[in-house]
């Protein structure tokens, strides 16, 4: 009899050794986190409340900008998580890339995934793909927080879904002018919301007026921006010193949402040219800047 007691508490002792390795590791594993964003809801929404118009013709939006914003919010947010990607929505005819669509899915961190558009440009499939995904990164733990940046009660079931496997559900939204532009049913659901307002946005939408003035020599090549971003790098390197800008190595290929602020302001003062809402102009900028820096170290 006490033999079969030691070997109890002998097997007792060894669960107990199995589970605190287990638990040891699991709290050595990083959290991980992806955003979602559900682009019909974000055009409607910004553009409402920035440019006073839901129409996607009548503004320009700085995808590439409000991307970065978005990632620099995350990891405030979810500040000992590292980012998988950003998940972008969005309808096409017969899922085939606009031009605008295909630049977003060249970003790094960024996957594209569309759904249908019909003849009344209604999208049509994109809440099952958010649902497909959000159900299978919980399922397999490759996430443990997730950011929806959307407003359609058909998302609950995604919500539902990815909380089933042990998921955090973080609904984002866009302030909304008046009203609420979110359903209900989903903010219920919900573990967490936040909104994001005007002042977050502004940057990054703009409504078109008459079409853009060009200077003389028209609009600059992808090389001519790129050298621009590579001379404010070298002035940079100068005038905030050399430890500052090794500091944002560190982050390459993200840039502070502030510092890239500057560099888009530099950049159009000295080429006499916008670049908002030209989104190969600003990738060539950044590309220019991020190579001379490299270079130095």
């Amino acid at each position: 009899m006490n033999d079969d007691l030691a070997a109890l508490h002998a097997r007792i002792d060894r669960t107990n050794e199995l589970l605190q390795r287990m638990l040891a590791e699991v709290a050595k594993t990083p959290s991980t986190h992806a955003i979602f964003v559900d682009a019909g809801y974000l055009y409607a929404a910004a553009g409402r409340l920035v440019a006073g118009t839901e129409d996607r013709r009548a503004f320009d939006l700085d995808a590439e900008g409000l991307i970065d914003a978005l990632i620099d919010r995350a990891r405030t947010v979810f500040a000992d998580s590292r980012l998988l990607r950003v998940y972008w929505y969005d309808g096409a005819r017969r899922r085939i890339h606009t031009a605008e669509q295909q630049s977003i899915a060249e970003l790094p961190d960024v996957k594209v995934r569309l759904g249908n558009l019909n003849a009344n440009n209604q999208q049509k499939g994109v809440d099952s793909l958010i649902r497909s995904d959000l159900e299978s990164l919980a399922r397999y733990r490759a996430i443990s927080d997730a950011a929806l940046l959307g407003g359609d009660e058909d998302l609950v079931s995604a919500v539902e879904a990815a909380q089933g496997y042990g998921a955090r559900v973080h609904l984002w939204g866009i302030e909304a002018p008046e009203g609420r532009n979110q359903a209900e049913p989903l903010l219920w659901e919900v573990d967490s919301q936040r909104t994001l307002d005007l002042d977050f946005f502004k940057p990054y939408v703009s409504r078109r007026t008459a079409p853009a003035y060009e200077p003389a020599g028209g609009r600059p090549t992808r090389e001519d921006v790129r050298f621009v971003g590579a001379q404010i790098a070298a002035k940079w390197l100068v005038s905030r010193g050399r430890e500052t800008m090794m500091e944002l190595l560190s982050g390459h290929p993200y840039l502070p949402g502030s510092v890239d602020q500057d560099l888009l302001v530099e950049a159009e003062g000295l080429l006499q040219y916008s670049l908002r809402g030209q989104a190969d102009l600003r990738r060539a900028l950044r590309d220019g800047f991020w190579d001379h820096l490299q270079a130095q170290y």
